[in-house]
């Protein structure tokens, strides 16, 4: 062991003369442990709340979506959609209709947002249809012989789990879906609706979708609007999903003129900001804990240099630099910090794996999402240890001179 460790260690270990010392030196290590650990695990819910975002979005919505510019829909779009469907990096496509409605059951009623759909194409670019917990989406598949008739009189839809708790209604139940876009009669504007029979209830996690998203056939939903044969928009899954917005430009040329392409980053530039900066303001929020902890380093140290001058003049005496004197108070200094860097690690990560195996419920409707997520990294290991030891040594720098500049004969003179 090199003769400066091997000093600062007995220094640590040793016996005080002054017990404050030692309590401000335990408090120092727990400051360290508790700064580390408290940033660990607030990077780790943020990096959990970016991570569990983005994949419920992407899972729930497609990576690129083209509409016109105009709100006059897409008509003659089977062609368009197959022409699309044969670009480079599309991976699957899917025609749907947008439209807000009014959907009630009874006394109970809520805003929704319909979209007709074709179920096979549609599994393809979302993953909404396959998050069904009760009931089936089986029944929005179109009917295999149509001479057969409709066997169903009402037409089928798919609701979220938080509308369906709105409206009070479960699998079986007839709910009235209300279109503004309604009639001109002699009456004046009559709103249009229609009966559907709910068959499935889709629950993704994500408070937006669950709300207020329904599922009816493609069909179903331009005979409620009063639109034959118009779709509002074109889903895209593409094959690289960070490349969207290069992958969206070449869909939206290729497209023509009064057409427009945007992505999952486009319309959700925002909450990824938002996050983004949260991350970074907790993380100097919490930094501040480690710089507190680091004064504690330095008045302990600066106490331990006052306690220990008339040792370090006999070390003098006896031919040990001042360099030397210097790094073993600077030793010592990042000693309590790599203890309390170490155990705050070991604190940190161990709530952020038990938080994530034992979920944390959280109120969906204020989070978007039902659970507090974790998502540790072992880059935002390196990060912090690296803060705490740079603020740590830091802070010795002041003492370690202050003891290396002590003078042996001035120190001895009355001893």
């Amino acid at each position: 062991m090199r003769f400066e460790l091997f000093i600062a260690a007995r220094y640590l270990r040793a016996k005080r003369r002054q017990a404050v010392i030692g309590v401000i030196t335990a408090i120092s290590v727990l400051g360290v442990a508790a700064g580390v650990a408290s940033l660990i695990i607030a990077l780790a819910i943020t990096n959990g709340m970016r991570r569990d975002l983005q994949e419920r979005l992407l899972g729930s919505t497609s990576h690129v979506e083209l509409m016109r510019v105009s709100a006059d829909g897409i008509r003659d779009w089977r062609p368009l959609l197959d022409k699309l469907r044969a670009l480079p990096h599309v991976t699957a496509a899917a025609p749907g209709l947008y439209g807000q409605v009014l959907i009630s059951r009874g006394a109970r009623s809520g805003g929704g947002l319909v979209k007709g759909v074709i179920p096979a194409d549609e599994e393809k670019v979302s993953d909404l249809l396959q998050a069904v917990t009760r009931g089936s989406s089986r029944p929005l598949q179109p009917q295999v012989n149509p001479d057969a008739g409709d066997a169903q009189a009402t037409p089928p839809i798919v609701i979220g789990k938080d509308l369906a708790e709105t409206l009070g209604a479960e699998v079986g139940d007839t709910v009235l879906v209300t279109s503004p876009q309604g009639e001109l009669t002699p009456l004046g504007l009559v709103p249009r609706y229609q009966r559907f029979q709910v068959v499935g209830i889709f629950a993704s996690g994500f408070y937006q979708y669950d709300s207020s998203y329904t599922f009816v056939r493609l069909t179903d939903a331009q005979r409620l609007f009063s639109e034959p044969d118009l779709i509002s928009v074109i889903s895209f899954k593409v094959d690289d999903l960070y490349r969207a917005n290069i992958i969206g430009r070449t869909i939206e040329e290729t497209a023509g003129k009064g057409f427009q392409a945007t992505n999952w980053m486009e319309q959700n530039r925002e909450l990824f900001r938002a996050l983004k900066l949260e991350q970074i303001v907790t993380f100097i929020v919490l930094a501040l804990i480690v710089c507190v902890a680091a004064l504690n380093i330095l008045i302990a140290l600066t106490m331990m240099v006052m306690e220990k001058t008339k040792d370090i003049a006999v070390m003098m005496s006896f031919g040990v630099t001042a360099a030397q004197v210097r790094r073993v108070f600077l030793l010592q200094g990042l000693m309590i910090s790599v203890i309390g860097t170490g155990v705050g690690l070991v604190v940190g990560y161990g709530i952020s794996l038990a938080g994530g195996h034992y979920r944390f419920p959280l109120d969906a409707s204020v989070y978007s999402i039902d659970y507090l997520p974790f998502a540790p990294r072992f880059v935002d290991a390196l990060i912090v240890a690296g803060v705490s030891l740079g603020v740590s040594a830091i802070a010795t720098l002041y003492p370690s001179s202050s003891a290396a500049k002590v003078l042996p004969a001035e120190a001895l003179r009355y001893e």
